[in-house]
């Protein structure tokens, strides 16, 4: 029995762990050259061991032009020359392993790069035996085979002169779609998997891979009436060969591996993410959705995210509560305010307008998310703070879908004029997340000794690592209490969620309870800059297990408070 139980919860072993995602151009730079690399990462595993999380999921680092910052993958078997070389990574996986860190490489097999061997092959010719590891068809009237937009803006589809043929790119045009219908890619991608996994990776974060099962006959998708292109997500998001396709790489890859995957799974519905990531372990261990990185989109379809909206907590609340209500007992949820895709978190949902509002909030919105059922992801630079860089010109960005979409919102559409998409910009481009990691405040930030890939954002001498780990009252030492509570109490893996009773009609103050044979955790977060008076039935027994204020002052919430009573 005590082997058996033991075997449970060594397979299970992602659920009470905490993940640190590293974009590794903008980690830490150790030869100069103003682009971070491997041994730049292995050189800051210390600092990363010491946060304390468990997983470090590492941002595409294979072989590629960097069209995509490393999401047009060349060669899924040779490392960037940018990041190193591959003796460098087994230093970084060794190093991690040795610290107790588990290394989560990113998958990427919706497409690959334009210069992979294998769409070099399938543009020589239609009888090439690589043809069919892309999406190839004719075109339709001196047109593209389908109305489908690609989502960097433009069509999904390019003409190839040397065969008369356009190939499907959903993403940039040097990013053509595999051809998932074809079982010779599929174990072509289970070969590459298992061949990273027998060098001793734990896990797999995968790009987009709800999007791998096409529909049939690539019909037109709708298209608004304002619109170039029609959005094919609706037609291309959870198709209809998906779960066959997952739970086929189940049983090739990681079926054979003790590992923790991850699926990036844009447009997912509660009801898909159960069969996703449902605890019968056949397809994934979690899916990332994003229902609540879209509350403050714009309102207009055609400008999709560029906005200025702030999230009513109201509505945030409302959709995490929808997750963690639908997939308790049945899936397993993922947690997570950033990434290298969205913009920094303090800025977004929280106030950054002064230090006091920008560490409180930060502490905020960390309580919010680390308390709730699931695993959770921190991207690089939240633990300390980090905010959104705010460019003021378009020269300044760096991200293809914010340049891209300058160009066809403002010079094309006419939609908007350039200073308010600007404005959007500084708001929700993804160079917000990519800007260089702020290590100290020396001379850029840290984190390189020569001219950086990517503009540094203008406040890292007032927020950086250095000045964290000298102040004990710091968002870093927050999100290491946060990570050790989740470590040391099963009730933040295992107990039941629920909000406080018509705290969903309450529009500033988020209160929930985690319930379990152990007891009960009560969490209360002001969402607000004002202060308030709330009543909850806390017993006298309660005790205050972490909170972002000093001094506990009962029914009177402060700016920003958060606190965690557990009775």
């Amino acid at each position: 029995m005590y082997i058996k139980v033991r075997k449970i919860i060594l397979k299970n072993w992602w659920k009470n762990s905490v993940v640190y995602q590293v974009y590794p151009a903008s980690y830490q730079d150790s030869n100069g050259d103003g682009i971070g690399d491997l041994p730049g990462i292995t050189k800051r595993l210390d600092y990363i061991k010491k946060l304390g999380v468990d997983i470090v999921w590492l941002s595409p680092i294979y072989k590629s032009p960097q069209i995509d910052n490393g999401y047009d993958i060349a060669d899924y078997r040779a490392i960037n020359p940018d990041f190193g070389n591959m003796e460098d990574f087994d230093e970084l996986l060794n190093k991690a392993h040795k610290l107790g860190l588990k290394i989560m490489m990113d998958l990427v097999v919706n497409h690959t790069s334009d210069e992979h061997k294998w769409f070099q092959e399938s543009r020589k010719g239609k009888d090439n035996p690589y043809r069919d590891y892309y999406i190839w068809r004719d075109g339709k009237d001196d047109k593209a085979p389908n109305n489908w937009g690609s989502f960097f803006t433009g069509p999904a589809w390019k003409y190839d002169d040397q065969t008369g043929q356009y190939y499907m790119h959903l993403f940039a045009p040097q990013q053509p779609d595999l051809n998932w219908e074809n079982p010779n890619v599929r174990h072509s991608v289970y070969d590459m998997m298992n061949w990273w996994a027998d060098k001793g990776i734990d896990g797999f974060r995968m790009d987009v891979i709800n999007y791998i099962s096409k529909p049939n006959g690539l019909p037109d998708a709708k298209k608004a009436s304002d619109e170039l292109y029609a959005n094919p997500e609706p037609l291309v998001a959870n198709g209809h060969r998906i779960h066959e396709f997952l739970q086929e790489m189940n049983k090739n890859v990681m079926s054979n591996h003790n590992m923790v995957t991850v699926g990036e799974a844009p447009a997912v519905t509660t009801e898909e993410a159960k069969k996703y990531s449902n605890l019968s372990g056949k397809e994934l261990n979690m899916v990332f959705q994003f229902e609540h990185m879209g509350l403050d989109g714009n309102k207009n379809p055609a400008l999709g995210h560029w906005s200025d909206r702030k999230a009513t907590l109201t509505d945030l609340r409302a959709n995490l509560t929808k997750w963690q209500t639908a997939l308790a007992g049945e899936a397993w949820n993922s947690l997570y305010w950033n990434n290298h895709d969205q913009p920094r978190v303090v800025s977004r949902y929280g106030n950054d307008s002064t230090e006091e509002y920008r560490v409180l909030s930060a502490k905020m919105l960390a309580t919010i998310l680390h308390f709730q059922q699931g695993t959770p992801f921190i991207f690089e630079g939240e633990e300390i703070g980090m905010t959104n860089a705010n460019f003021k010109s378009l020269d300044d960005y760096v991200d293809l879908d914010s340049i891209n979409s300058y160009h066809q919102i403002v010079d094309e559409q006419h939609l908007l004029d350039g200073p308010t998409m600007l404005k959007y910009l500084g708001i929700h481009s993804r160079d917000n997340a990519r800007t260089p990691m702020q290590w100290d405040d020396t001379e850029n930030a840290g984190f390189s000794t020569g001219k950086t890939w990517e503009h540094l954002n203008h406040n890292y001498k007032q927020i950086n690592v250095k000045k964290d780990l000298a102040n004990h009252d710091s968002i870093f030492y927050y999100y290491q209490k946060l990570i050790k509570l989740r470590h040391e109490m099963p009730i933040i893996t295992d107990g039941i969620y629920a909000l406080v009773d018509g705290n969903d009609k309450d529009p500033d103050v988020y209160a929930y309870t985690r319930k379990s044979q152990d007891g009960t955790l009560l969490i209360i977060a002001n969402y607000t800059d004002k202060e308030l008076q709330r009543e909850y039935d806390i017993p006298d027994n309660a005790k205050e297990i972490i909170s972002n204020y000093s001094n506990d002052q009962g029914d009177k919430i402060r700016p920003y408070e958060a606190k965690v009573y557990q009775f």
